[in-house]
């Protein structure tokens, strides 16, 4: 007789996605996964054929909610430059400390090794950078290319963050990307 799924694909990966926050990628077996959602190790493997498919299904997952995050700051953040830092601090979220920093780099070494998650991340830069550019277009001054810059800028300012961590990240970013936009004579 079939077991019944009582839970949908979206509430498996979502525990799923929980546990590889906790214990990274080596953590999310079927077994474990069974243990936190209920379901039994053999359900799973019926769903999910193998860890790797469970692993990519979950990063994908992953990235469809950093995408949902981003069109949603990018339809409700001031078309400012000032409005470009707020959709990214909106993107930066909290953490949790260092150590949790640091484990979310492990998960974009699994997103660099696979093919599909690669082109993932050139989607989500493609969709971010307009949506940063966009809150330069009235800005007579604004460079060619600011919202790739001020996506890198980013980025790096989470890294030298992760290094310093002698403020809150939400502070160090506002103060960082404040003075980019500033540095560039482009704030409204």
């Amino acid at each position: 007789m079939v077991r019944p799924k009582t839970l949908t694909d979206e509430q498996v990966l979502d525990t799923a996605l929980d546990l590889v926050h906790k214990h990274g990628v080596s953590g999310l077996t079927f077994s474990a996964l069974g243990s936190h959602c209920g379901l039994s190790a053999a359900t799973l493997v019926q769903r999910f054929t193998n860890k790797a498919t469970l692993t990519q299904r979950t990063l994908l997952h992953a990235w469809d909610e950093l995408e949902a995050l981003t069109r949603k700051l990018a339809s409700s953040t001031p078309l400012t430059p000032h409005g470009a830092v707020d959709l990214l601090i909106g993107l930066s979220g909290d953490y949790g400390g260092i150590d949790a920093y640091g484990d979310g780099l492990l998960l974009l070494r699994e997103d660099v090794r696979d093919p599909v998650l690669r082109a993932r991340g050139v989607t989500w830069e493609s969709n971010l950078t307009a949506a940063l550019e966009s809150r330069f277009a009235s800005i007579p001054n604004a460079p060619s290319g600011i919202g790739y810059a001020m996506a890198a800028y980013w980025q790096g300012s989470l890294t030298w963050w992760a290094f310093r961590a002698d403020q809150s990240l939400h502070d160090y970013l506002v103060d960082k990307l404040t003075a980019f936009i500033d540095m560039l004579g482009v704030s409204n």
